[in-house]
C-alpha cells in the first residue's frame, strides 16, 4: 500500500526562512524543513494499480506556472488550543484552478473526496497536548506580519509517505511540470 498525497514543494530559501519561524515553543514538534510542502489533495492508501491510475490521471492536468507568496500565521483549529501551527498564503487564482482540478481527477477515480475545503497553509509545527498559551501568544505577536517575496510554482508532485516514530519519509512519485 501507498500512503499518497498532491503537493507543491518549496524553494530552499524558504524552507529555511519557515524553520526559524518555530523556535522556542514549547512542546512543539516542528515539521523538518525537507518535509515542509503545500498539500493541494491528501489521498491516502492505495494499491499498486490505485498508485498508476493516479499518476496516469494527474498527466492529463494542464495548469500554467504561476507565483505566490506566504503571508501570516494561524492555527488549527482557528479558536481554543491549537494543535497545529502554520503559515497562510496569498492564494492566487491559478492555485485554486489547479487544486480543482487535481481533486476532480483524482474523485473520478472514484477515491473517496476530501472531508473539508482546501485551506492553503504550510504546517510549521504540531502539539501532542496543548502548548503554554504565552508561547504561543508570542508566536503569533513576533510573526504577525511574516510575509515572503513572491516565488514561482512550476510543478506539483505525487508524494508516498511512510510513516514512522521518528517521523514520516516523503518520496517522490511523480513530478507534474506546469507549462
Amino acid at each position: 500500500m501507498h500512503r499518497l498525497f498532491v503537493a507543491i514543494d518549496l524553494p530552499d530559501d524558504l524552507k529555511n526562512a519557515l524553520g526559524k519561524l518555530t523556535s522556542g515553543i514549547d512542546g512543539a514538534k516542528c515539521v523538518k524543513r525537507e518535509q515542509m510542502h503545500l498539500t493541494l489533495r491528501f489521498i491516502g492508501d492505495v494499491d499498486d494499480s490505485g498508485l498508476e491510475s493516479i499518476q496516469s490521471a494527474l498527466q492529463t492536468i494542464q495548469s500554467s506556472t504561476f507565483e505566490m507568496h506566504l503571508e501570516g500565521v494561524g492555527q488549527f483549529p482557528p479558536k481554543g488550543k491549537p494543535r497545529v501551527l502554520w503559515v497562510g498564503l496569498k492564494s492566487p487564482p491559478a492555485l485554486n484552478t489547479l487544486q480543482r482540478q487535481i481533486n476532480t481527477s483524482i474523485t473520478a477515480l472514484r477515491l473517496p473526496p476530501e472531508d473539508h475545503p482546501f485551506s492553503p497553509h504550510i504546517t510549521l509545527a504540531r502539539f501532542k497536548s496543548p502548548p503554554h498559551p504565552e508561547s504561543v501568544r508570542q508566536f503569533f505577536a513576533r510573526h504577525a506580519a511574516f510575509k515572503t517575496e513572491p516565488f514561482p510554482v512550476q510543478s506539483f508532485i505525487l508524494f508516498s509517505s511512510i510513516l514512522a516514530p521518528q517521523g514520516p519519509t516523503y518520496r517522490k512519485e511523480g513530478v507534474y511540470p506546469l507549462s
